[in-house]
C-alpha cells in the first residue's frame, strides 16, 4: 500500500469514527422526553428527519457529482453540529424540529458521497483494489467508535447533564468536518461550457440514465439497497433481545456485543471471497441465522441472531464495493445515491412491515419471518451481482 493510499485510508476511518461517535445518540430521546414531548410528538420528529433525508438523497448525489465532495461532507457535519446546539439551547419542538432537518440534509449529503470520494482517489492511484479493504475498515472503525459513545454517554450524562452530552456531540462533529477537509480530492474532468446549475443537471441525468439502461448497474444497485434495507431489524435489537428472555438492565450489554458482531463483519469484508455466489450464500446465511436464533425463544439464540447481525454487516461493504466496481465512475455518488433511496425506502417498509405485522405476532416469532426476504435478497445476489469479470474499468473513474 502507497504512502497516499495509506493516508487516505487513515482518514478515511477518523472521518467516519467521528460520524458515529456521537454521545447524543443514545439518549437524544430522553433529552425530549425529559423536555415534556410526548410518544407522539417525538414519532412525528422522527418522520420528519427521515422525510428530509428521503427528498434530498438523489438530489445530493448528483451535488456532490458537481462541487466539491469534501467541502459538502465538511458543511453537513457542521449542519449536523449546528442542529444538536440547537437542541440543548432550545429543548422545544421546534428547536427539535430544526435540529432534524439539519441531521436529515446532512444525512443526505453524506450518504454516497464519501464512498464516491473514496473510490475516485483511489481510482486515481491506481488502487481500487484497495476498496473493500478501506471501507471494511473504516465500517469497522465506526463501530467501535459507536460503542465507545454509547459505553460513555451515561458517565457523561452523570458528569454534566444534557450540556456536556450536547457539547461531546457537537465536539465530534466538528471532528468530522476537520476529517472531511483533510481528505485529497482531485478536480474531475467535466465537459466544456456546463458550468453550476448545467453541469447539475447533466449529472442528475446522466446517473439516473445510467441505473436506468445499464442492467448490471441497476441489479447492483438493487442488491446493495436491499442489504442495508433488510439491516434496519437491528433497530427492533432491544425488544428482540428483551423477548429472548435478558432483562431489561442486562439489554444494554447485549446490544453492545451485537455491534461487536458487527464491527467483526466489517474487519471481514478484506477477507471474505466477493464473488457472486459467495456474497449470496453469505446472506442467505444471514437469514438462516436469524430464523434460528428468533426461533430459539431463549437467550441461546442471541447467538446466531448475533451471527446475523455480523454477516449482514459484512454483505452490506461487499455489495456496496460491487456496486462502485461495476458502475462507469462518471456520476459515482449520483448512482450511489440511488442506491441509499432504494435503502431509505426499503427500511421504511420494514419498518412498516414489522409494525403491522406485530399485531398478530410477537417480536421473535416476527424477526424469524424476516428471514425470508433475506434468504430471497441472498438467492438474488448469486444471479445478479456481476463478476469481477463485468466490472468496469478503474480508469474510467478517473
Amino acid at each position: 500500500m502507497t504512502p497516499p493510499v495509506r493516508r487516505l485510508g487513515r482518514i478515511y476511518a477518523a472521518l467516519r469514527a467521528c460520524d458515529e461517535g456521537v454521545l447524543f445518540f443514545p439518549v437524544y430521546a430522553l433529552l425530549m422526553a425529559d423536555s415534556g414531548l410526548s410518544t407522539a410528538q417525538v414519532t412525528s420528529l422522527f418522520v420528519i428527519w427521515s422525510a428530509v433525508a428521503f427528498a434530498l438523497e438523489v438530489p445530493s448525489g448528483a451535488w456532490a457529482d458537481t462541487y466539491s465532495r469534501r467541502r459538502l461532507l465538511a458543511a453537513g457535519a457542521l449542519a449536523r453540529a449546528a442542529g444538536f446546539a440547537v437542541w440543548f439551547l432550545w429543548p422545544v419542538y421546534a428547536g427539535f424540529a430544526i435540529g432534524f432537518v439539519l441531521w436529515g440534509v446532512r444525512s443526505a449529503i453524506s450518504s454516497g458521497t464519501k464512498e464516491a470520494l473514496l473510490y475516485d482517489e483511489l481510482a486515481a492511484e491506481g488502487a481500487t483494489d484497495r476498496y473493500t479493504a478501506l471501507a471494511g475498515r473504516a465500517a469497522t472503525v465506526a463501530m467501535v467508535s459507536m460503542l465507545a459513545a454509547s459505553a460513555l454517554a451515561a458517565p457523561a450524562y452523570k458528569l454534566g447533564g444534557y450540556g456536556l452530552v450536547a457539547l461531546g456531540s457537537v465536539l465530534a462533529c466538528l471532528g468530522s468536518a476537520a476529517a472531511a477537509l483533510a481528505l485529497p480530492e482531485r478536480a474531475r474532468v467535466r465537459p466544456a461550457g456546463s458550468p453550476g446549475a448545467r453541469a447539475y443537471v447533466r449529472n442528475l441525468r446522466d446517473g439516473l440514465a445510467e441505473v436506468r439502461a445499464d442492467r448490471r448497474v441497476w441489479q447492483a444497485v438493487l442488491i446493495a439497497a436491499a442489504v442495508p434495507s433488510l439491516s434496519a431489524l437491528d433497530e427492533y435489537g432491544p425488544l428482540l433481545v428483551r423477548d429472548l428472555g435478558v432483562p431489561t438492565a442486562g439489554v444494554p450489554l447485549v446490544i453492545a456485543a451485537l455491534i461487536a458482531a458487527m464491527a467483526l463483519g466489517s474487519a471481514l469484508a478484506e477477507r471474505w471471497r466477493a464473488t457472486p455466489l459467495a456474497t449470496g450464500l453469505t446472506i442467505t446465511g444471514a437469514g438462516l441465522a436469524l430464523a434460528v436464533g428468533a426461533l430459539d425463544g431463549g437467550v441461546a439464540g442471541l447467538v446466531p441472531i448475533a451471527v446475523c447481525f455480523g454477516l449482514l454487516q459484512l454483505t452490506r461493504v461487499l455489495t456496496e464495493a460491487r456496486l462502485q466496481h461495476t458502475m462507469s465512475g462518471h456520476t459515482r455518488a449520483t448512482v450511489l445515491s440511488v442506491s441509499g433511496f432504494g435503502a431509505e425506502l426499503g427500511a421504511l417498509a420494514v419498518y412498516g412491515c414489522f409494525g403491522l405485522g406485530s399485531l398478530w405476532l410477537g417480536i421473535a416469532p416476527l424477526a424469524a419471518v424476516f428471514a425470508v426476504p433475506i434468504v430471497l435478497v441472498g438467492l438474488a445476489a448469486v444471479r445478479w451481482l456481476p463478476g469481477d469479470g463485468t466490472a468496469r474499468a478503474a480508469t474510467e473513474a478517473a
